[in-house]
């Protein structure tokens, strides 16, 4: 009897009911849940967030969350860090929760000044001792920037609490980084307040996220279903919701996370889904950029299908393994058609994409291991042309002053470029298992 597997009929059977495995399993994974109703106004760098955030704590009434990665002592920082102290100090409950490596060296008295004024700031995985290095999970970091107010405006994206211009390893720049937020409010509000109520919850009790996101989702939807069956009520009556200036209302949107548990691949696979749906473009700007096999196939196999896909990445380079692992797959992607683009005025830092004319998002994940497989990432996703159009014409004006990857050079070709590559994939495959992420990558 001869071994199946010595066959290329078996083999091919094999591999097909492999595919099959596979297409189950991410069938499995939570796809992103819609909201209509929602206004929402894109903002450019922290000199758009910053005041935007200022203004709408100085109109909290009974709550403000917070959650970022770094919170620097810098002047725009400080205008938000004022506004957080004020509201306690007039009665309403203010939780913030800080990574404990992003804010390493600069936490005691940003957490002491807060505290003072009656913020109470809990600190996820702190590594203030040299034993915190040494416990399992340390790799995995809060890596959000969000804020919600009243449960009823938040605010999502890619911008750490730091001004524009300064950054932590190379001192003050000239221009300002490129990064993007949004400021929402509407339904999708709820579900942004419940994930950083639920991070800080458990950085403060060291409880179970899982557990306490579905207590804070009890205690939180009846809220959200009235505000929305209200909403709702004033659409039917013609009046709708009214947009400030630079806002778009009416607009569906999806809040995406991704944590350690149920939710571990559900923002990359809102990424792969509408890359493969997509039928005109796909414009992404990531600073970080080491997709795993299933995200370069979906790229490669949009570009063969004729769509127009562009990654705007890095050019002025902040971390620099970071950016020979992007280097490393240029040969692969521009092989197949994808446009690549190095942004050199300033540091990018924005973690942005454009999908067809109404597919867009907007938010902290990078599209690199850390982001997909091991941190705390949140983005929103948003359903509307007038939004996509807004942001893709930020898309184009960053490619207009960035530097396109000539195609026709070869990126360190021969056996140079293959070991620069083997090593890249060997140096994630390490990071991958000590940090504990299990599948395939």
């Amino acid at each position: 009897m001869r071994p199946a597997l010595d066959t290329p009929d078996s083999a091919a059977e094999a591999d097909a009911a492999s595919r099959l495995a596979l297409r189950r399993l991410w069938g499995l994974v939570p796809r992103p849940v819609f909201s209509g109703g929602n206004t929402v106004r894109l903002l450019r760098g922290g000199d758009a967030l910053f005041p935007a955030m200022v203004e709408a704590i100085s109109q909290a009434r009974h709550e403000v969350c917070l959650a970022t990665y770094i919170f620097h002592d810098s002047p725009g920082a400080n205008l938000v860090a004022d506004a957080l102290a004020d509201a306690a100090r007039r009665g309403v409950l203010v939780r913030v929760v800080l990574d404990g490596f992003g804010t390493l060296g600069r936490l005691n008295g940003l957490r002491q000044r807060l505290m003072d004024a009656g913020v109470q700031v809990a600190v996820y995985r702190p590594i203030d001792r040299w034993w915190n290095w040494l416990q399992p999970g340390q790799l995995r970091r809060l890596h959000l920037k969000l804020c919600v107010v009243d449960a009823e405006v938040g605010f999502v994206g890619g911008i750490n609490l730091i001004d524009d211009r300064l950054d932590i390893n190379h001192g003050p720049t000239e221009q300002p980084r490129l990064d993007f937020a949004v400021r929402v409010s509407g339904p999708v509000a709820a579900p942004i307040h419940q994930a950083t109520l639920a991070a800080w919850t458990r950085a403060h009790g060291g409880h179970s996220l899982k557990e306490e996101a579905l207590a804070i989702a009890r205690s939180v939807q009846p809220l959200a279903r009235l505000r929305q069956l209200v909403r709702r009520l004033r659409m039917a009556s013609g009046r709708g919701l009214q947009a400030t200036p630079g806002e778009l209302a009416a607009v569906r949107a999806a809040f995406v996370l991704r944590d350690n548990l149920r939710q571990r691949r559900t923002i990359e696979r809102s990424y792969i889904d509408a890359i493969r749906r997509a039928d005109k473009r796909v414009d992404l700007v990531s600073s970080y950029f080491y997709p795993g096999h299933s995200f370069r196939r979906a790229l490669q196999q949009a570009a063969r299908r004729g769509v127009k896909v562009r990654l705007l990445l890095q050019g002025k380079l902040d971390y620099r393994i970071a950016g020979l692992a992007a280097r490393a797959l240029y040969d692969e992607m521009l092989s197949e058609g994808v446009r690549i683009y190095e942004y050199t005025p300033a540091f990018l830092h924005a973690k942005v994409a454009v999908i067809d004319d109404d597919w867009a998002t907007v938010g902290s994940s990078n599209i690199d291991p850390l982001s997909l497989l091991l941190n705390l990432e949140a983005n929103l996703i948003v359903h509307d042309a007038d939004f996509a159009a807004e942001l893709s014409a930020q898309f184009e004006a960053a490619v207009a002053v960035s530097v396109e990857v000539d195609p026709s050079q070869k990126y360190r070709p021969g056996v140079l470029g293959a070991l620069r590559r083997g090593v890249v994939a060997w140096i994630a495959h390490v990071y991958l298992r000590v940090a504990g992420a299990t599948g395939r990558y």
